[in-house]
């Protein structure tokens, strides 16, 4: 009798198993990107981290947003390490641990001058725990070098051609975020490849009983490029 219920238990759990990676998430997973999974574990982890910066801060440190979507800021900022990670695969670019830690001194100056902040303070505030800066200067010095490949090493200096400079950079980091393939568990809410960020999911009382012809000039939750 007990080496049935065992059976029967594992057979169940297989079941769920198998259930769980037809669905659009894997269980126990806040997010999926290309063949990596974003567990829920190691998310409340980053986000327990940076809940104890707040409080260590003494209110010195005010959130940019709701206190409430603080597992979406984390959630988004670990997805956007990734997307960037596979925007220099795809463009073949390899920074090393002294330009990271070059393009973060350079963020932690701009901080400095810009208010006199502590880019640790500024990075809570924005929702990226302090243990994750190291990776913040290699996502910059991602962009970096492959900003210096489209312009050739020096920045233009007309606004247009900053601004076409930046839809270029955008469109690029766009495809690659696609490529991944990117899955949300609708617990946290849903991508939106605008801002590279999680936004609510939407709620299917929400939506207009006769779809609508007009075009949305809203949130683009599907990659635009």
């Amino acid at each position: 009798m007990l080496r049935t219920a065992i059976s029967v238990t594992a057979a169940a759990v297989a079941a769920m198993c198998a259930l769980a990676a037809c669905g659009p998430v894997q269980m126990g997973a806040a997010a999926i990107v290309g063949d990596q999974r974003i567990s829920v574990a190691s998310l409340n982890a980053q986000v327990s981290s940076l809940q104890s910066a707040l409080q260590s801060s003494g209110g010195k440190v005010q959130l940019q947003f709701p206190k409430s979507q603080v597992p979406q800021a984390v959630l988004g900022w670990l997805m956007r390490f990734k997307i960037r990670e596979q925007l220099a695969v795809r463009n073949g670019v390899s920074v090393t641990r002294g330009e990271s830690q070059q393009a973060l001194a350079s963020i932690a100056a701009q901080a400095r001058q810009s208010g006199n902040v502590q880019l640790a303070d500024l990075a809570a505030a924005n929702g990226l725990p302090p243990d994750m800066l190291p990776e913040l200067g290699r996502y910059q010095a991602i962009e970096n070098s492959i900003v210096s490949r489209l312009d050739g090493g020096t920045l233009p200096k007309s606004q247009s051609a900053l601004q076409q400079l930046g839809q270029q950079f955008n469109a690029m980091q766009c495809r690659a975020a696609k490529s991944l393939r990117i899955k949300v568990n609708p617990q946290f809410g849903r991508m939106d490849y605008t801002q590279f960020s999680i936004v609510p999911a939407a709620s299917i009382l929400s939506k207009p009983a006769v779809p609508s012809t007009a075009p949305s000039a809203g949130r683009q939750f599907t990659p635009p490029c």
